[in-house]
């Protein structure tokens, strides 16, 4: 029987045939999120991304999935301890909406230091007054987590003629415009020198809460707070206390923790914040790139190439830049699309 290659991720029929063309060895359907749950238990292969309660442990004990190709960067929606625990080769999406996170980012970042919020609000009430507004330019700038969305953040930002400092759990490849990169060690060091501290790491069991009371304690009197990774990743109490009694000036979120944040939340009301509902990676062109993603990586699976973004760690939850895999956001560009 042909492998049996379940697709669930928003996508045209269009993105089905030629995913189908790449696999002609394989079996295509596309599966509705109502439906994944069960359909996974009859899947070879699944590209995808579950946004429903999936039984990860049945699809293992079931032991006929042999790979997630998944079509988000994070992996915190299957890397389960019986996925982590099994055989099943995982492969992530990481860097293909790094352009789109970076575009929102810097939004979020200039409409926050320019106060465009106050001047939205100003201009329904028809006032046309100057009030104060920062600089992104010359600021120096702290990514915490410099994979896919980490790297071209610092290319965007770099025209900025900002300074900055990376950290990452594979401090190499640093680029000229990037003034340090450094294991994940020196973060108290560098925190009480950023004017402006990213979140762009992804969520696991070693990243789940660590911006607590004691990072935000350290962080530059008057700095601006940026999460555009998972919100799990920040204690959000701490988050809030931090912002009302400093030392930062504010933050930008485009991830909260409780994800969606409820009517009557606190951080609905704090003045210094700018919320959006987690559209970062929001792309009118992202079914094109995640097909293309998995159409490559299904000729290379079949031909027994390296796979693309191939998670070696599970626990850790990405793809490592240490020469072991190819990243996309290294080949994507010789890598067309076939639809």
């Amino acid at each position: 029987m042909r492998p049996r290659i379940v697709l669930c991720f928003p996508h045209e029929e269009r993105h089905r045939q030629a995913i189908a063309a790449a696999a002609p060895w394989g079996n295509v359907v596309s599966v509705p999120q109502e439906q994944i749950a069960e359909e996974l238990l009859e899947a070879d292969i699944f590209c995808g991304h579950a946004k429903v309660p999936v039984d990860w442990d049945a699809v293992v004990k079931r032991g006929r999935l042999v790979w997630i190709q998944s079509s988000a960067a994070g992996m915190d929606h299957c890397l389960v301890p019986s996925v982590i625990a099994s055989n099943i080769v995982v492969t992530s999406a990481s860097g293909v909406l790094a352009d789109q996170v970076a575009e929102h980012t810097v939004a979020l970042m200039t409409a926050w230091l320019r106060s465009l919020p106050t001047f939205f609000w100003a201009q329904q009430r028809e006032e046309f007054i100057r009030r104060p507004t920062r600089d992104l330019h010359r600021s120096r700038i702290l990514i915490v987590g410099f994979g896919g969305v980490g790297r071209r953040l610092a290319q965007v930002l770099h025209v900025f003629k900002t300074h900055i400092w990376a950290t990452d759990l594979f401090p190499v490849d640093k680029p000229a415009y990037v003034e340090k990169l450094c294991p994940p060690e020196s973060l108290e060091e560098f925190l009480p020198e950023a004017d402006i501290t990213i979140l762009a790491l992804p969520l696991n069991d070693k990243t789940r809460g660590m911006f607590g009371q004691d990072q935000f304690a350290r962080m530059k009197p008057g700095s601006l707070f940026v999460n555009v990774a998972r919100g799990p990743i920040v204690r959000t109490d701490a988050l809030i206390e931090a912002l009302q009694k400093g030392p930062i000036a504010g933050a930008v979120l485009d991830v909260t923790d409780p994800e969606p944040l409820p009517p009557g939340h606190p951080l609905w009301k704090l003045s210094n914040v700018i919320i959006t509902p987690h559209v970062g990676g929001q792309s009118a062109t992202r079914a094109d790139d995640i097909t293309r993603l998995i159409c490559e990586n299904l000729r290379r699976w079949h031909t027994g190439q390296p796979l693309i973004n191939l998670v070696s760690d599970k626990t850790a939850g990405f793809p490592f830049r240490d020469g072991s895999t190819p990243l996309w956001i290294d080949v994507c560009d010789s890598i067309p699309a076939d639809f």
